[in-house]
């Protein structure tokens, strides 16, 4: 066994940016089927709050939340206290979490509209690891029409940043890029008069909806309408339940059952995350006249130290097999294990690469 110090031109830290599917499996799309746990949707937060699972029994992929800053759309916690509900508690968190301050409305391309409320959807931590990756979110929305929205980070030429970092604003497109066709009155490309259809917050993994946006008329760019008569549509009256969260996951689910029906007419769920690990890479350089000698006893006497053999002497040979990582205490922090011997003499060199991942 020998020693060296490494010197500082020794080292070297590297980022690289891994891309996967943020659905389980690291699929990129969702599939064609929304399944939800009757025991949570039947219980009092399936109210505002519903998790979505892709098969029976399986990890859950994200969830939706329906909240309003009055109160509107849940029942009140207290009857005697007006706006204090479930929906007035999501609004507020999302509001501290995106905005960062509690006085401030949600704004959408550049508009705010008079009703605030939000839907806010979030994908499993687990699943989009170190962010959800910009211009591959695509996200059906079925109603009276299938508006197929995504993020326009394609589309911009800088990037918006607030509390929760990077912000793009929802439009109707496809991969990152708004729709050329934009209805009367659009604030923007790919917008509506209310606004864009919402924020894509990839640094904390959250889609906001603008519901302003998606409860206008189809003509508008709307799709969940009041003249839309499934369960796929808002209900926002003063303290009442509106199962707002499980009308956005009923109108997520029209839109992927209906790409086995009618393609022409369907949307889909689609999203990458990306993980940047980081990793250190150190350069173990066995120069000519290092580490040609060993203690190994085939080497040396045991007894008295000798080079068994006078060859040895003048022309030794050894087999590189281990490199270990020491800290000055001669504390062994890390082995690496080459794949064979690598033969070393006084005619050779040789230059070990070890990467450490975190």
């Amino acid at each position: 066994m020998s020693f060296k110090r490494f010197d500082s031109e020794d080292f070297l830290v590297s980022v690289d940016s891994v891309t996967a599917g943020a659905f389980t499996g690291d699929n990129p799309s969702f599939g064609t089927a929304v399944v939800t746990s009757s025991a949570q949707t039947g219980g009092s937060s399936g109210l505002y709050f519903t998790s979505v699972q892709k098969e029976t029994n399986g990890e859950i992929q994200f969830s939706v939340a329906f909240g309003n800053k009055e109160g509107s759309g849940s029942v009140l916690f207290d009857s005697g206290i007006d706006g204090k509900s479930p929906s007035a508690a999501v609004f507020s968190q999302f509001r501290n979490i995106v905005l960062g301050d509690s006085a401030t409305n949600f704004s959408y391309g550049g508009h705010t509209p008079t009703e605030q409320s939000i839907v806010a959807i979030t994908f499993n931590r687990s699943r989009y690891k170190g962010s959800l990756l910009p211009g591959t979110f695509n996200l059906g929305i079925s109603g009276s029409t299938v508006v197929q929205l995504t993020d326009n980070s394609k589309d911009v030429t800088s990037v918006s940043f607030n509390e929760a970092g990077r912000v793009f604003q929802l439009v109707s497109g496809a991969n990152g890029t708004a729709n050329s066709a934009t209805p009367s009155g659009a604030v923007a490309a790919g917008m509506t008069p209310a606004g864009s259809y919402g924020l894509f917050l990839p640094d904390i993994g959250t889609v906001i909806l603008n519901v302003a946006a998606l409860r206008m008329a189809k003509a508008s760019g709307g799709a969940m309408d009041a003249a839309y008569a499934t369960g796929a549509r808002f209900q926002t009256g003063s303290n009442s339940n509106g199962n707002n969260n499980q009308a956005v996951v009923v109108a997520i689910s029209e839109s992927l059952r209906a790409q086995t029906a009618d393609s022409a007419n369907s949307g889909s769920l689609i999203l990458n995350s990306v993980d940047n690990v980081a990793s250190d890479f150190v350069f173990v350089r066995a120069r000519n006249g290092e580490f040609n000698y060993s203690e190994n006893p085939s080497f040396v006497s045991g007894s008295t130290g000798e080079v068994l053999y006078d060859a040895f002497i003048s022309s030794p040979q050894t087999f590189l097999t281990t490199v270990g990582l020491y800290n000055d205490s001669n504390e062994l922090l890390a082995t690496a294990k080459l794949s064979k011997p690598l033969k070393k003499d006084f005619t050779k060199e040789a230059l070990i690469r070890v990467k450490l991942d975190f």
